[in-house]
């Protein structure tokens, strides 16, 4: 197994810049894993491929503003901060672009509207390349309105006028430096269309990192250090699942993020509740053991989550299927088109 097996080629034009005006109105593509057949429909008509008693497995993490900008105290040089985690109350762990920021070097960051308040930081340690400790003198939460900026994916240039719309419906949990994009298509309504149809939602939280992103630079898959990512699986959660596998129901994970953290809390067979962090890295001969089906949408060549999608269906299945969605002329990445395997 080689990187470059997980390569295809996509000109850029396929890369969607813009949300659609209603989400679900995205394209649908279901792939049959088994056979390699393929259909194309619409997002708000999935309940056509779904059975009652089947659980739809939502990721609620929210995405934090976490883009900002600051002045180095006192030569006033621009800094940008990308907050990638929370360590503590006050403390992030970030990624940095500006000169000279070492350990101990003062900040002061930058409210959106001059006279605001904002907070001053301090550069705690250095880690590798760009990324950077910092210690805020107070809390963020309450000040992100103010100061930070939501970060899109580097491949999208166009500005997003409604920040909300790299939210899903359900977001709750704040700590996702990216959107889990599979549940970007979901609306209110289609999710009481659903439950409607007796077809149950059940919520997780994974807090995505920007190394969602990163392509994998190795030759081989193996020799890449996955992620880590925090995730959270309650026991109200584990309960309804087992209880709707005990019945015969699919378990359909909507996104990547949650089929890393239903399979992260799986001891000895059995779907326990977890949290904590994560580093489950699935590829191909990678055994499922809770997940039935998936949602996601189409994701960058030699990244880690189109080879937890080969894993799921086959890498020969999901290229052909990423080819026939560039001849059908579907929209690729974050804002893009769905897909789900059966």
């Amino acid at each position: 197994m080689r990187t470059s097996d997980f390569d295809y080629e996509l000109p850029l034009g396929y890369i969607a810049q813009t949300p659609l005006d209603q989400r679900d109105q995205s394209r649908l593509m279901i792939l049959d894993r088994q056979s390699g057949m393929i259909w194309h429909a619409v997002f708000k008509d999935i309940g056509n491929y779904l059975n009652a008693g089947d659980i739809l497995v939502v990721n609620e993490t929210r995405v934090i503003p976490a883009r900002l900008f600051a002045r180095k105290l006192p030569s006033g040089g621009r800094v940008e901060i990308l907050l990638l985690r929370k360590l503590d109350t006050r403390t992030w762990e970030a990624l940095v672009g500006g000169k000279g920021l070492i350990a101990g070097k003062q900040l002061q960051v930058e409210a959106i509207k001059p006279g605001d308040r904002a907070p001053q930081a301090v550069i705690e340690k250095v880690l590798e390349g760009a990324e950077r400790v910092i210690r805020f003198n107070e809390p963020l939460e309450l000040l992100f309105p103010k100061i930070g900026f939501v970060p899109l994916p580097p491949y999208i240039h166009t500005r997003l006028n409604d920040p909300e719309r790299y939210q899903t419906v359900y977001a709750k949990s704040s700590g996702s430096a990216a959107a889990p994009t599979a549940g970007l298509h979901f609306t209110p309504e289609l999710m009481e269309a659903l439950k409607s149809k007796g077809i149950g939602f059940v919520f997780v939280t994974l807090h995505v990192g920007l190394d969602t992103f990163a392509p994998v630079t190795e030759n081989d898959p193996l020799e890449h250090k996955i992620h880590t990512e925090w995730c959270q699986l309650s026991q109200a959660a584990a309960d309804q699942i087992n209880q709707a596998i005990s019945k015969g129901g699919r378990i359909v994970a909507v996104g990547t993020t949650s089929v890393r953290t239903l399979e992260s809390g799986v001891k000895n067979g059995v779907l326990m509740a977890y949290e904590g962090p994560t580093n489950l890295y699935i590829l191909p001969g990678y055994r499922f053991q809770i997940v039935d089906a998936m949602i996601t949408n189409f994701h960058l060549p030699r990244s880690t989550l189109i080879m937890l999608v080969s894993a799921f269906a086959g890498r020969e299945c999901v290229l052909n299927a990423y080819e026939e969605a560039k001849k059908a002329n579907y929209r690729f990445y974050s804002f893009g088109d769905a897909m789900l395997i059966v």
